[in-house]
């Protein structure tokens, strides 16, 4: 029986791709787009084009449902926002066809809404930012983060993803409403606070395994998606995780994202993002087969929560480029640029202490290669094809 996996740029993708084709379960990657380092990999056994989700999501959701409809096909995985709303939106017909180890629409609302995912939060006692709607909020004095009450916006069949905005006068709130196609919501900004992870995955409120680690850089200097982190344990933040996913009933994969605010040491609520996550390597790295358990929980297997390794770290050298790229080339007004030779020892220091990788796999080069070379065409747009051709060849292919 074979498992559906969105072959998509995210680490999360490879992992789930060689965790299962490791064990043997045949993989059907899944995906819009065929430079994707996920279908470079030897562990994917077929190869499905589907419809780019944030130009056609329910081109999207046919196709997903359609591969879900084969018989050899026993579920899928959510690896981003369009699989979780699309996955949980149409629950009842996917539960026709394969297991359904995710949440339906009601539950995914409840996390997806941050308006009301934070009240819920401050009704099981876990620690929040000061939050509202931007046409409620009346705290300028200091700076605020406004960002989209969704984890993802969907109109006319398309996904979109507002952004967010660090302002510190009050903005003009229509405007920006306008803009945004719906009221955001509007947050105190902590400073510098580090930011920290807990993920799981959930059966019907029960937690069946458990993670957590430590961002410690991003693909920018400012924060953004993380580029090497570390496993940690920490008891208050597997409290908070727990007793906020539980309030929630989830069931399925989730990741509940605090930053440690340095004013009172406490975690704060960042957010929830209701699927498998970027950095999802490093819990297999240090012990944690997500991937696997929740292969084994789509088939009515809960094993114990063994553990992890703390101390495990786990990179994207890609993304570690990136950072230092950006070192020299962003400014941020609200945050402040780091020493260049000190971040660069420290990125070489980690790569010597923690030889750890998303991507590099020596049993599995292809994906890194595809990766090195779509980093590559990125950055040299014109004439790229050669630049390619170049790289493959100094990377043996």
């Amino acid at each position: 029986m074979s498992v559906v996996v969105p072959a998509i740029a995210a680490g999360s993708s490879l992992a789930c791709i060689r965790s299962l084709g490791r064990k043997r379960i045949p993989v059907i990657g899944a995906g819009e787009s065929p430079d994707s380092p996920a279908f470079a990999s030897k562990y994917v056994t077929e190869r499905a084009s589907l419809p780019a989700p944030n130009e056609d999501l329910d081109g999207y959701r046919d196709g997903l449902l359609s591969l879900a409809e084969r018989p050899d096909v026993e579920t899928i995985v959510p690896l981003r926002e369009p699989e979780s709303y699309v996955l949980s939106e149409n629950r009842a017909a996917f539960a026709e066809h394969v297991a359904t180890p995710w949440p339906d629409a009601e539950t995914m609302a409840s996390a997806r809404d941050r308006s009301r995912l934070f009240r819920r939060a401050e009704e099981v006692g876990v620690p929040t930012p000061k939050t509202a709607l931007l046409t409620e909020w009346d705290d300028w004095d200091d700076e605020t983060v406004v960002k989209s009450r969704y984890t993802v916006c969907v109109e006319d069949g398309k996904t979109a993803y507002p952004g967010v905005r660090f302002l510190s006068e009050e903005p003009d709130a229509d405007r920006i409403a306008d803009e945004m196609g719906h009221v955001p919501i509007a947050q105190e900004c902590i400073p510098d606070g580090t930011e920290y992870g807990f993920f799981a995955l959930f059966d019907h409120g029960e937690p069946v395994v458990t993670f957590q680690h430590r961002r410690i850089r991003s693909y920018t200097y400012s924060g953004g998606a993380s580029v090497f982190r570390e496993s940690v344990s920490k008891q208050k933040l597997r409290e908070h995780g727990v007793r906020l996913l539980s309030a929630l009933d989830w069931h399925g994969p989730a990741m509940v994202e605090f930053r440690r605010d340095p004013r009172d040491q406490r975690f704060k609520l960042l957010e929830v993002n209701p699927r498998f996550w970027g950095s999802l390597q490093l819990a297999v790295h240090a012990g944690v087969d997500f991937p696997y358990r929740y292969y084994q929980l789509a088939n009515g297997v809960r094993n114990p929560d063994y553990g992890y390794t703390v101390g495990t770290g786990s990179h994207i050298l890609r993304g570690e480029l990136v950072y230092l790229v950006s070192l020299l080339r962003d400014d941020y007004e609200h945050v402040e640029r780091p020493s260049v030779p000190l971040e660069v020892a420290r990125v070489l220091r980690s790569l010597l202490t923690d030889p750890n990788f998303d991507y590099l796999s020596t049993d599995d080069p292809d994906p890194f290669r595809r990766d090195v070379s779509n980093l590559v065409s990125e950055f040299a747009p014109s004439g790229a094809k050669p630049v390619r051709r170049a790289v493959s060849a100094a990377l043996g292919k």
